[in-house]
């Protein structure tokens, strides 16, 4: 008796671990859409930032693309909730969090701040790269779906870059 009761908490233990570490799964409509529209607006305007900042050779070329890519994810975001195809509220402006980290960049300057730009994008792209292979696997609405796998690609290619800036 003693030892069932001693497997099945063990066994218990370590579904407890599994379940801790499982990756969580999709968010919901309303989570992603916010997520992705605050992390295209900090994605612009901290690449923004990069080109007023006499940026250094390699962050020149991937800031310009990033306002550009992410301009692009922007409109189609915001064109997919304007059809009524996506039921959300597309936030107007950054989140505390993103506010800060950009209120940060901007006290910096030269090497100080292409390191700092450097490893917000690299985090910034980790994250985006798992938020929409999290949607598009699973997400509950198919157009949205639909439109994170078309554009997971491009942002594996934007963590690429991002893992390449020195």
């Amino acid at each position: 008796m003693k030892r069932n009761a001693l497997v099945a908490g063990v066994c218990l233990m370590f579904a407890g671990q599994a379940l801790a570490q499982s990756p969580p799964g999709p968010p919901p409509t309303e989570d992603f859409v916010n997520k992705v529209a605050v992390s295209d607006m900090f994605e612009i305007q901290s690449s923004q930032l990069a080109l007023q900042n006499k940026p250094d050779r390699d962050t020149k070329p991937f800031a310009t693309q990033m306002i550009k890519d992410h301009t692009a994810t922007s409109k189609q975001l915001k064109a997919l909730v304007s059809s009524g195809k996506v039921k959300a509220d597309v936030p107007a402006a950054l989140d505390a969090d993103h506010q800060k980290k950009l209120d940060e960049l901007r006290d910096l300057d030269g090497k100080e701040f292409d390191q700092a730009y450097d490893k917000a994008q690299l985090e910034g792209h980790e994250e985006a790269v798992d938020l929409f292979r999290r949607y598009a696997q699973g997400g509950d609405n198919k157009d949205l779906k639909q439109w994170a796998a078309q554009t997971l690609p491009h942002l594996q290619h934007h963590l690429s870059m991002a893992e390449k800036l020195k």
